[in-house]
């Protein structure tokens, strides 16, 4: 990252793209070696959760429909009533390891590629094995904030839950019922964006500096102000890329669409590469938004303290505190 930082604020959605592929092509040795460890990994179970899934949750549906013919106090009615009940136990268990594993492989990847990032833009020395090292370290303090936007979207779901079963209860069935819907699915998406956007922020505020949990989620909704806009429009195209990649592999490997003579494992394959190598550049993204937002509040950060701040010390990483990472902040 060879800019100014006060021109970092005028980058537009293209510069953004182009900083963030300029910075993974240069450092594309280390960045490769994050993603065979932790990225690659992570699209793997994404995406093999979705082929697992189909197949439990196929087996669940045929079983059902097999007992809903069978006529009850059976023997085949209890069997089958014992199966479903085995079935249902496996997906739930299933869901529980997979969520896990990606929880973990989640942070893990952000923690990897946004430390990774800071220290390109402090030009300090980064190596793969001193990346490793910090990682296991400022995933403690990533949890903590993933756990605070957890909270907030499980609060922001229940309520749009209740919001839904008043409307549903009042003007559901009346006339204009049903415009008033499509007006609180539009409200209902557009805070689903907002709140996915800060917590993407937030994730790199942990990082970079002393703040985590709602701390971080409040210093991030400070910084998208001004540049809202860029950050939802990124946060769709990436969105979509990301639901096209999901799509093909779908119609692809778990259906078995085909082109051709094109085997199954050749398709997967390809939507892994894509998917691991599209959420690589999302998270450069996500810590290039970091560096635009904080230069167009005119919040220059000082590259010497946010490098030593990035040294391990007695082999605990020590966060970054908000007086260190950036200097007064100048009005223009």
């Amino acid at each position: 990252m060879d800019r100014e930082p006060e021109e970092m604020q005028f980058l537009g959605l293209s510069d953004v793209y182009r900083e963030s592929y300029k910075i993974i092509f240069v450092w594309r040795k280390i960045f490769s070696k994050i993603t065979l460890t932790l990225i690659l990994p992570l699209s793997f179970i994404f995406l093999m959760h979705i082929e697992v899934s189909n197949i439990l949750f196929s087996k669940i549906v045929k079983n059902t429909q097999q007992m809903m013919e069978t006529p009850q106090d059976t023997p085949q009615y209890h069997n089958l009533s014992d199966m479903l009940s085995s079935e249902w136990a496996t997906l739930v268990l299933f869901k529980l390891v997979y969520f896990t594993f990606l929880l973990i492989l989640s942070l893990l990847s952000t923690s990897a590629v946004v430390y990774t990032v800071a220290s390109i833009y402090t030009a300090r020395e980064v190596t793969f094995s001193k990346v490793m090292t910090v990682v296991p370290k400022v995933w403690k303090r990533l949890m903590v904030t993933f756990l605070c936007t957890f909270a907030a979207f499980f609060t922001y779901n229940v309520m749009a839950v209740l919001v839904f079963i008043i409307w549903a209860l009042t003007t559901g069935g009346r006339s204009g019922g049903v415009g008033f819907f499509v007006v609180l699915a539009i409200l209902y998406f557009a805070g689903f964006v907002y709140l996915t956007v800060v917590w993407q922020l937030a994730s790199v505020v942990t990082i970079m500096e002393d703040s985590c949990g709602v701390g971080a989620m409040v210093k991030s909704n400070e910084l998208i102000r001004g540049k809202m806009g860029l950050l939802i429009l990124i946060f769709l195209k990436l969105g979509v890329s990301f639901g096209l990649i999901q799509f093909l592999f779908k119609k692809t490997v778990v259906h078995g669409w085909s082109l051709g003579s094109v085997d199954r494992t050749v398709y997967g394959i390809v939507c892994l590469v894509l998917f691991s190598q599209l959420y690589q550049f999302q998270l450069v993204i996500q810590t290039v938004l970091y560096f635009v937002c904080k230069s167009y509040h005119h919040q220059n950060i000082d590259k010497s303290a946010l490098s030593d701040h990035l040294e391990v010390y007695d082999g605990e990483y020590e966060p970054l505190k908000a007086k260190d990472v950036q200097m007064e902040e100048c009005h223009v």
